[in-house]
């Protein structure tokens, strides 16, 4: 039986590998955006209370920026709290919350030895003391990185940050800082959050949910989707390799022929 189990895992690792190879011979997603869905359904399925699917969500973030970071993926962002995430239970919010200190305090050693930046996209004025703290401090210590950039969305919902990039430019017009005849597109991203990142190539959803969620809906405009039915918990290296693997696949033409 062990010799059986010994020869599985070695087939699955060469399958990971050869199509790590695959992927690595064509253009790798500069930023790759992630709605890491399904950790209260992975903990439903085990009898398991919503929040130790949280917990072992957190896990998978930590494998999958190695394993984006080693590819070469330029951004990685991870939508890690909404802004109607609030509704949750109190419990459940307050260990959510609590998360960012466990993750960024337990892998702060790891993303300095990958070169890893962290980031911070979302409305920070509502987040508790605590966990802004975690978040800043790892955005300090890992400020002078030059690796993957890890962006967490955290209080973060699509329509509050259009929202208030649309009242930013509106003040600047008001003080004659800006005119509508200035007003692009590019100049309109530099209001965003985003503002420092280029937009998404390629955007992850898992656990088999069709839609944005209020996710960079201005960002994505361009950007391929990939879903799957597998639970974030659940989701490894190959599942990345599979996503930016049928990414490759496609023709990105931006409205062109």
């Amino acid at each position: 039986m062990l010799k059986k189990i010994q020869e599985w895992r070695g087939k699955e690792t060469s399958k990971s590998l050869s199509l790590k190879e695959e992927i690595e011979k064509h253009p790798i997603p500069e930023h790759i955006a992630v709605i890491m869905d399904g950790n209260g359904r992975w903990a439903k399925k085990r009898a398991l209370p919503r929040v130790a699917g949280h917990h072992e969500g957190m896990k998978t973030v930590r494998k999958i920026t190695k394993a984006a970071n080693g590819l070469g993926v330029k951004v990685l962002t991870m939508y890690a709290f909404s802004t109607e995430n609030w509704k949750r239970p109190k419990l459940e919010v307050d260990f959510l919350m609590k998360l960012p200190e466990e993750f960024l305090g337990t892998f702060l050693p790891e993303l300095m030895e990958e070169n890893v930046q962290v980031r911070l996209m979302g409305n920070k004025s509502d987040l508790p003391e605590h966990t802004l703290r975690a978040v800043e401090n790892a955005i300090e210590k890992t400020k002078d990185n030059t690796g993957l950039i890890l962006n967490f969305a955290l209080n973060y919902g699509g329509r509050d940050e259009i929202l208030r990039a649309v009242k930013d430019v509106a003040v600047a017009i008001k003080d004659n800082e800006l005119t509508t005849d200035q007003l692009t597109e590019e100049m309109f991203s530099e209001y965003l959050f985003s503002n420092l990142l280029p937009d998404p190539d390629l955007l992850i959803r898992t656990s088999g949910e069709i839609r944005l969620s209020n996710f960079m809906l201005w960002q994505l405009a361009y950007a391929e989707f990939y879903f799957t039915d597998v639970l974030w918990p659940d989701f490894d290296e190959n599942h990345l390799y599979e996503a930016i693997n049928s990414f490759q696949m496609r023709g990105r033409r931006f409205g062109g022929i």
